[in-house]
């Protein structure tokens, strides 16, 4: 976690947040949690019948990771706001890695806030999940 404001400056870069390589295992404990059943995700046959060459990954999955680098650098309670869009999928097999930085310095309903910069990308620089965050500073 940041030490408080004072380490926090535009520039600023959050620990990079890396996960094991994508499995099918953890396809299938993602949909089970999610909901996400969609067979594109878990199901080979289907993947394949619609031109893929094998399932991937859901891309909330992602989300999900981008959600663990913010917590993992600031307590949730001081996030704000966050959003991303997607940008390529995540194959089976693919180690995500989740990075961020600190874009700007600002106040807003009384509090000093950083906007943030954050991707999620597999094989080091294939950007899959392109946002930003808004968080309060301590």
């Amino acid at each position: 976690m940041a030490d408080g404001t004072e380490a926090i400056s535009v520039g600023t870069r959050l620990p990079e947040h890396v996960l094991p390589p994508i499995s099918r295992t953890t396809l299938a404990l993602f949909a089970g949690a999610s909901g996400d059943h969609n067979p594109i995700h878990v199901d080979i046959d289907f993947a394949k019948s619609a031109g893929m060459p094998d399932v991937f990954a859901h891309g909330m999955l992602s989300m999900a990771y981008l959600a663990q680098l913010l917590t993992s650098w600031l307590p949730q309670s001081q996030l704000r706001s966050w959003k991303a869009r997607f940008v390529s999928i995540t194959p089976v097999g693919a180690v995500v890695s989740c990075n961020g930085d600190v874009v700007e310095l600002f106040e807003a309903d009384g509090e000093r806030r950083a906007r943030l910069k954050i991707q999620a990308a597999i094989d080091g620089d294939i950007q899959t999940l392109a946002g930003e965050a808004e968080v309060a500073l301590p």
